[in-house]
């Protein structure tokens, strides 16, 4: 038994109690005779008397003697009959005093107002009391509101090693030289090594950081404590400080250990930024932060191990060697790595024989380990809604159209008349991702509506992936964005709306070409982009100038639209030359609504032989 808090609770109650007795003596009168009737003649007798003021109750005899004395003192006295208490002064006492008689005296607002305050007192004691059996309780929250919210991994749980991480080659080789400081601090040590307090990894979201971090300290066989950065930011000033100490006092604790902070960017955003200062908060967070980074020895056996996507936006004193001394780029899995990271995510699932892993892993050019686990997850639920004991290629398929692109709509009611502009739409894309060389060849072509609001599709599937863009095929991409407004103009000697996401992207590229990459005759080699759009901080943005002057600006419009206009005339000229396959695509895909690779390659045979 608590008996502190036992004695709180028993003392609480004697003051509960004390103020009841007082204010119900007060409302009824009980023991409020500070003067008996006896000992008030003596007084008056004995001249003490200065004032004396008789309050009869309401339509009652009863009521009270307010009595000034000489030394200005007061007294009461409660009386049963006030008119035979003032027939007995005047008797005795006729020149002494002149008694003033108050009748009808309405006492229920007194009675009132005491009440309120009885209440109004007793209901904070009561919540002190509450409050006070929290803080001292077990699951109390008043005593943890300072406390770390830090997970420390079950030691006896099911431990993630870096046979659980796929995809990562380079990044497990990097932190496996964390994983021997922590085995074996002796061995670096010895020949004056430092071990690393920090390593910071920064990838996009769903790379694997998380798991990697999981991955050092279960290969480590070490405590894992995890916290997000945002567990630490409160709206009150100081509790994430303290937070931030007591994680560190455990860590001390559990030495050899790894802390990891998920989305650090929460609570170590650069300092000063934003209109109108700081948040105070988060920057007491980040600078206790700082103080224990710097605080826990060299080599005590405590690394922390953050992650975050916006590197950009952390504050610089956090980032240097002697807190974060290590940058682990965990980036976007390339052809070789989505096939192994989705041959973990079929370990327990059944495929059929027409499933390729390898093919699989070309289509899915971009997505990281996350997008990949929920591509395998929806097929096997595909499969399972279509009662099949395994998963087949239609299903991989369907789930890939459904994640990328948005659920097919085939219940949707579409005119004759989009559908046939959606097929010479999407006809126009496709033939130009077939015959420009820096373009991959077309896997789907569709005029199914997807949940996105498209009409229709046409996916490409990429031969390799590419580290960067040339400038050709930069402009191929723009020629492939307008083939579907050109294959309108054509065919229907009209234009519609559908191509108002091609045009957005054409310019984007288009203006990037002139103001990033320097890929333009007549500007040159010079960056106008003023980052304007990567900008975080709304101060910072307000603050910033447009690096060039109205001449620069109209010369940069101009040159876009050079480039946009010359690839439409390229375009146009490509399906005008392959106008019996624009047609015969167009058929097919209103007779099929979707069509494959192999289907839509062999209009171009059949186009060749006639």
């Amino acid at each position: 038994m608590n008996t502190k808090r036992s004695n709180n609770s028993f003392l609480l109650i004697i003051i509960v109690l004390c103020f009841g007795a007082f204010y119900l003596s007060r409302i009824f009168g009980d023991g409020s005779d500070s003067y008996s009737y006896r000992e008030f003649l003596n007084a008056a007798k004995d001249k003490q008397v200065q004032s004396l003021t008789v309050k009869q109750n309401k339509e009652v005899p009863t009521g009270t003697l307010e009595v000034r004395l000489k030394d200005d003192s007061y007294k009461t006295c409660n009386v049963s009959d006030v008119d035979e208490v003032i027939k007995e002064l005047r008797d005795k006492y006729p020149d002494v005093y002149k008694v003033t008689k108050l009748e009808g005296i309405d006492r229920s607002a007194d009675i009132i107002s005491n009440v309120l305050q009885f209440v109004l007192i007793g209901g904070m004691i009561v919540f002190v009391l509450v409050m006070m059996s929290r803080q001292n309780g077990g699951g109390g929250k008043m005593a943890d509101f300072g406390k770390s919210r830090a997970k420390l991994a079950n030691p006896n749980g099911k431990k993630v090693t870096f046979g659980d991480v796929a995809g990562l080659d380079e990044e497990k080789e990097e932190l496996a030289e964390v994983v021997e400081f922590l085995k074996a601090p002796a061995k670096f040590t010895s020949i004056g090594a430092r071990i690393p307090k920090g390593v910071l990894l920064v990838g996009p979201p769903g790379t694997g950081k998380t798991l990697i971090a999981k991955a050092v300290a279960g290969e480590a066989d070490v405590p894992f404590f995890s916290i997000s950065g945002s567990d630490f930011v409160e709206m009150f000033v100081g509790v994430g400080a303290a937070r931030v100490r007591d994680l560190f006092a455990e860590a001390k604790k559990n030495s050899p250990c790894i802390i990891f902070i998920d989305e650090i960017d929460a609570v170590a955003r650069r300092r000063g930024s934003g209109l109108g200062g700081g948040h105070d908060e988060r920057e007491q967070t980040l600078n206790q932060m700082l103080v224990e980074m710097d605080g826990f020895g060299v080599n005590e056996g405590i690394i922390m191990i953050a992650a975050t996507n916006r590197v950009d936006i952390l504050d610089p004193a956090i980032l240097r060697p002697g807190r974060f001394d290590r940058k682990v780029g965990v980036g976007r899995p390339d052809v070789k790595g989505r096939e192994e990271i989705l041959k973990i995510h079929v370990k327990d699932k059944p495929l059929g024989d027409d499933v390729d892993l390898k093919e699989i892993a070309r289509t899915t050019s971009g997505f990281v380990g996350a997008d990949l686990e929920n591509l395998m997850n929806e097929s096997a639920i595909h499969a399972a809604r279509e009662n099949r004991a395994y998963i087949v290629k239609e299903d991989i398929d369907k789930s890939f159209i459904k994640v990328g692109i948005g659920t097919e709509k085939k219940s949707r009611v579409v005119p004759e008349s989009e559908r046939r502009i959606t097929a010479y739409h999407e006809a126009g894309h496709a033939i130009l991702f077939h015959v420009l060389p820096d373009q991959g060849p077309v896997y789907t072509v569709s005029i199914i509506p997807t949940g996105v609001g498209a009409a229709g599709y046409t996916m490409p599937l990429p031969e390799n992936d590419n580290v960067f863009n040339t400038k050709n095929k930069m402009l191929h991409n723009i020629m492939v964005s307008l083939g579907g407004r050109i294959a309108e103009e054509i065919i229907f000697d009209d234009i519609t709306t559908g191509a108002s996401q091609d045009i957005k992207q054409v310019t984007a590229v288009a203006r990037s070409m002139v103001t990033k990459y320097g890929m333009s005759d007549n500007l040159g080699l010079i960056n106008y982009d003023s980052g304007e759009s990567d900008e975080v901080f709304l101060g910072k943005e307000i603050g910033q100038n447009r690096p060039y002057g109205e001449v620069i600006a109209t010369a940069i419009d101009e040159e876009v639209k050079i480039i946009v206009d010359d690839c439409y005339k390229k375009a146009k000229s490509l399906i005008q030359e392959n106008i019996d396959v624009l047609h015969k695509c167009a058929t097919l895909l209103l007779e099929k609504e979707r069509i494959n690779q192999q289907e839509f390659e062999a209009l171009f045979t059949e186009t060749v032989e006639e």
